[in-house]
């Protein structure tokens, strides 16, 4: 794919170049308005220019049939009085005639803080049959300023990635005080946004509100670890409350770990304008003349059908274009978490090695607790960041391990937490230089550790030293869980100060910092699986997925409260990516347990041998049938079809992309006395109405027998307008449904 160099350009007339996949375009000032279509097989977003040759979002909504009237659709449009006129802005500069809030507000280098943008021209550059990017480049008529607007279109998808280059040619430095990724604008009149609110162990909990005239902003302060209270992922529909599969929906994502803002504000029109990007708290940036500033993503799926159909596209574009190995396998595990804590040696472990085998799963996985020495990691206030084997716990070191697992037929797989530091450790004692840390104030600590200042180089060759070195000396280690526990408290960057930056720059510097040590890293293990880990879901965006494999939803593994979760989180993200582990957790039985963790990557966290005889036989049995249907859940089609939020039943289903298998999952999440749950059939999605059906009951708990009777055949129409009855009760609180096509 050839690229272009960006320059600034005087003033010329409309001007047309083709080049190979590339459409180039200039205008003057003077010149016929430029329409730029945005569009997806089933929706496009319009951009023109005015006769100022300012750019204006003049469109929302259908593809047209005619391409060609997609420059008459701002004839029907009237907003000029006044500030209003700027509502529509297609990325809103701040400091001359607009007084709404700004996409983009700067210092230039001589001091003033104005800023205006006018269309300069735009490429198109057509990557492949499906996908497309679309670069705009807007100038300030009188300074050497520009910010590049760069849409990226995935057509089958109906996926949008959207973000700001932003470059300058002034004589110094321009500060960056406000750079948002996008800039929207919607003329529907009614707009329903749903957001998640968060917590420890209670990650993803949705609310849904109509917006009313205002600005409302969800934002994250935290520098790490930024999705602990305030998600960056959000719905928005258009006219009407969500709709699983009904109505035009956005689901969007800022796809940043760091701090984030997004801003929803209704007009004086009563129309919707989105600003989303880097939290501009305390991150003011100095950029220096001929760099470029790449703003991070904000990705968008549309449907004109509902959540259903935005999510099934989402996740198909996520499983192509994005999540590492987003097409290939997954390894099922065992981890020692939740069986050891901290407390475990050699032999412990090697106990728990033959428990994996008798499940049937791939891997074990170490967690915490297996290094330090003159700081022994016993607990969680001490060791970390002081990477050797602990000798007492691991005297044969970790290549024994490994070694020893593969003899029971597993991989071996690790925990890390390179990014932090416990102040009683030999890392902080040797590198004080090296922590985000206030020199003059006391330290305060999130779970007893500090960040480590990523935006020093040296600590990112540290970081990525530690899993170099760990590969380097034991090759066959299979998989890496990447936990980051700690928010940044007290922010500041000896290294920064020491080259005399701002401190502004640490919330971006640190983030392009993990991403460099990231890149190392997939550079050279490209494949190796790594779990994204935060003290649960403190973190989980479509750029970090770039270099894991999955991420950890959350640390609440209470399989009720893991239905609503995952639900949730589905909206956003295939099955895929989320690390589903059977734990001890809840009052459910370890049917119920497993059945809801196969909804995912499924994993287990338990001592095996505490089992009963009837619930280990289970487990394998379970383990056995999850192999046959996983790649259905993997790479399948997902269709939500009861919703939990409302329904005292969950029922969700996968479907293969040739539609002659599915799996049906369903759930009692309300216990009330003498409950009766699924009172008439559950209507099933995404079956070939042409094709007939089995339907069966699939891990069965031993010695029970089916309330369900696999002998008729179903037409696909029957069970997707009528549907199924699982006889979900109080005695059947978990239902597996299967159902194959009769060839």
């Amino acid at each position: 794919m050839k690229t272009m160099k960006s320059f600034f350009f005087p003033k010329c007339p409309v001007k047309i170049v083709l080049l190979p996949g590339l459409l180039f375009i200039t205008a003057s000032l003077a010149a016929q308005p430029v329409t730029i279509p945005i569009v997806t097989d089933n929706h496009a977003i319009v951009l023109q220019t005015d006769k100022s040759n300012l750019l204006h979002t003049v469109y929302f909504g259908k593809p047209l049939a005619d391409p060609g009237e997609y420059e008459v659709v701002s004839a029907g449009n009237n907003f000029n009085d006044d500030n209003s006129g700027i509502y529509d802005a297609a990325y809103t500069p701040s400091g001359t005639w607009n007084l709404s809030e700004p996409a983009m507000q700067v210092t230039h280098a001589d001091g003033n803080q104005s800023l205006e943008l006018k269309y300069l021209r735009h490429d198109i550059l057509h990557i492949d049959s499906n996908s497309s990017l679309t670069t705009i480049i807007l100038k300030d008529p009188l300074y050497a300023f520009q910010v590049s607007l760069c849409y990226k279109v995935w057509k089958k998808e109906n996926v949008i990635e959207q973000w700001a280059e932003v470059q300058h040619a002034e004589k110094g430095s321009v500060i960056l005080r406000k750079y948002a990724s996008a800039n929207l604008y919607f003329t529907n009149k009614d707009f329903y946004l749903t957001t998640y609110n968060s917590g420890w162990a209670r990650e993803m909990q949705p609310g849904e509100t109509k917006l009313l005239p205002g600005l409302r902003s969800v934002d994250s302060k935290l520098g790490t670890r930024a999705m602990l209270l305030q998600s960056s992922n959000f719905i928005l529909s258009f006219g009407k409350p969500a709709a699983e599969n009904e109505g035009a929906v956005m689901i969007g994502q800022l796809a940043w770990p760091g701090n984030f803002k997004l801003d929803f504000e209704i007009d004086s029109y009563r129309n919707l304008r989105v600003i989303a990007g880097v939290n501009p708290y305390e991150s003011a940036y100095t950029l220096p003349a001929n760099q470029v500033f790449k703003t991070p993503s904000l990705i968008y799926a549309l449907s004109n059908s509902g959540t259903g159909e935005a999510s099934r596209g989402l996740h198909n574009w996520a499983r192509k274009y994005r999540v590492l190995d987003g097409e290939g396998e997954r390894l099922t595990l065992l981890n020692n978490w939740e069986a050891t804590y901290f407390n475990f040696d050699e032999n412990k472990l090697k106990g728990l090695f033959k428990g994996a085998r008798e499940l049937g799963v791939d891997m074990f996985l170490l967690d915490d607790g297996w290094f330090g020495n003159k700081h022994p990691r016993n607990g969680d206030t001490a060791g970390l960041g002081d990477w050797q084997e602990n000798v007492k716990k691991l005297p044969s070191g970790i290549g024994y391990l490994v070694s020893e697992a593969k003899k029971e037929g597993l991989k071996f797989g690790i925990w890390l937490e390179p990014e932090m530091v416990n102040p009683k450790s030999e890392l902080y004692e040797k590198h004080l230089d090296w922590v985000i840390r206030q020199p003059l104030r006391p330290e305060k600590y999130f779970r007893n550790q500090l960040v480590l200042d990523l935006a020093n180089p040296e600590v990112q060759n540290f970081v990525f030293g530690i899993v170099d070195n760990l590969f380097t000396k034991n090759p066959q280690l299979a998989f890496i869980k990447w936990d980051c526990n700690a928010v940044i408290y007290n922010a500041y960057s000896p290294y920064l100060q020491k080259k005399g930056l701002p401190q502004s720059h640490l919330n971006v510097e640190y983030v392009k910092g993990l991403y460099n040590v990231l890149q190392r890293i997939r550079a050279r293990y490209p494949m190796v699986p790594m779990m994204l880990c935060s003290g649960g879901g403190g973190r989980g965006d479509y750029e970090l997925l770039k270099y894991f494999t999955e991420f950890w939803p959350s640390d609440d593994t209470d399989p009720i409260e893991r239905i609503y979760q995952q639900w949730d989180y589905s909206y956003f993200f295939p099955a895929i990516v989320t690390d589903n582990h059977v734990t001890d957790w809840g009052r459910q039985p370890l049917k119920f347990r497993i059945d809801v963790a196969s909804m995912g990557k499924l994993g287990f966290d338990i001592v095996t041998s505490n089992l009963s005889a009837t619930d280990r036989a289970f487990a394998q049995s379970a383990v056995q049938n999850y192999h046959t249907f996983k790649d259905i859940v993997w790479h399948g089609d997902q269709y939500r079809l009861v919703n939990p939020h409302e329904s005292d039943i969950s029922a969700l289903m996968f479907v293969s992309k040739d539609k002659k298998r599915a799996i049906m999952f369903n759930y009692l999440v309300n216990s009330r006395y003498k409950i009766t749950a699924t009172v008439t059939p559950v209507v099933l999605k995404g079956l070939d109405p042409d094709k007939h059906y089995t339907v069966k009951e699939i891990n069965l708990y031993p010695g029970s027998t089916s309330a369900v009777s696999d002998t008729r055949v179903y037409s696909g129409d029957f069970l997707m307008k009528i549907g199924y009855n699982p006889n979900v009760t109080l005695q059947r609180t978990s239902v597996v449904l299967q159902a194959d096509a009769v060839e």
